[in-house]
């Protein structure tokens, strides 16, 4: 909140909250009429409705009045105790980024053992345990399902966790060093080297690759293309490379739509594809346990 990159920014915060305070207080004494003798009758203050509805001139509620001033005195000590006021930390130093620390603090003292326990557990053997896979669901819920979907299958771009189509690998520790340091897939566009027609004819054999009717005659020519562009990452026969996160290109698995639209698109314009990283603010333990849940997805018979 006070991360300002100027002090003027500060003083921009700090000089209307003040006078904005300062005015209010103003505001409530001015309106605020003094108590009136028993012997003193109440003055009209000349509007009238309905033809005999009067405004008078009675004095605010005691109880009502004294409410307004609560709150005044509320905001001074809490601009006092805590930011609000620019640059000012407050005497309390509170932060939202201190708080967050205290608690995710807590709450590793309270369930750090339990996720270093798992630690001690191979992935695989690990996702037998249905108690343990309820917490990596709820792990998953948390951190994952908003890119692969609250089921795994996930979506144009997120891979599906659900089936045994991996780009990095699948097993323990493949998934395991994809949740702790992250993903970046990138294909380059080869439109300008193929052009159009040259893109057409290598979609036309890469679908022929997965068992697709095609364009015999195009295909042939598209396989040239593709032993001359495309076999470095995908390899003679389409089978991918998982080192280097290229798909498999016969399995009609489609990370970005299997379409020849989308196909001719992925040739011509590339892909970028990224999963961040999650080792540092989960840490080895939960990214061990999440792993081994991500593993359950696709080996059924780990659930069982």
């Amino acid at each position: 909140m006070f991360d300002f990159v100027s002090e003027l920014w500060s003083w921009f915060i700090i000089i209307p909250t003040v006078a904005g305070f300062i005015g209010l207080v103003w505001l409530i004494l001015w309106q605020s009429e003094p108590e009136r003798p028993d012997n003193e009758e109440a003055q009209s203050m000349g509007h009238v409705w309905d033809g005999d509805l009067q405004e008078l001139n009675n004095p605010m509620p005691k109880w009502w009045l004294n409410l307004f001033y609560a709150t005044l005195v509320f905001s001074a000590i809490y601009l006092v105790l805590y930011p609000g006021l620019g640059s000012f930390k407050g005497v309390f130093g509170w932060t939202q980024e201190g708080s967050y620390n205290k608690e995710v603090a807590q709450a590793n003292e309270i369930y750090g053992p339990i996720f270093t326990q798992h630690m001690q557990t191979p992935v695989e053997e690990l996702a037998n345990n249905t108690t343990a896979m309820k917490s990596g669901q709820r792990l998953y819920s948390t951190y994952c399902a908003l890119c692969h979907g609250p089921s795994a299958t996930g979506a144009n771009g997120f891979p599906d966790l659900t089936d045994d189509d991996w780009l990095y690998g699948g097993d323990g520790k493949a998934i395991e060093a994809s949740i702790l340091q992250g993903r970046t897939g990138a294909m380059p566009p080869w439109q300008a080297a193929l052009g159009k027609k040259g893109v057409f004819q290598v979609s036309e054999y890469v679908l022929s690759l997965s068992g697709r009717e095609v364009n015999q005659t195009e295909a042939a020519l598209g396989k040239t293309k593709y032993q001359a562009m495309c076999v470095a990452c995908h390899g003679t026969a389409g089978k991918g490379n998982q080192a280097l996160g290229a798909p498999d290109l016969t399995d009609n698995i489609w990370l970005y739509g299997g379409s020849q639209k989308a196909v001719i698109d992925s040739i011509a314009n590339g892909r970028q594809g990224n999963m961040p990283a999650h080792g540092d603010f989960l840490g080895e333990a939960k990214v061990h346990l999440l792993a081994a849940y991500v593993y359950s997805l696709s080996n059924k018979k780990a659930d069982k």
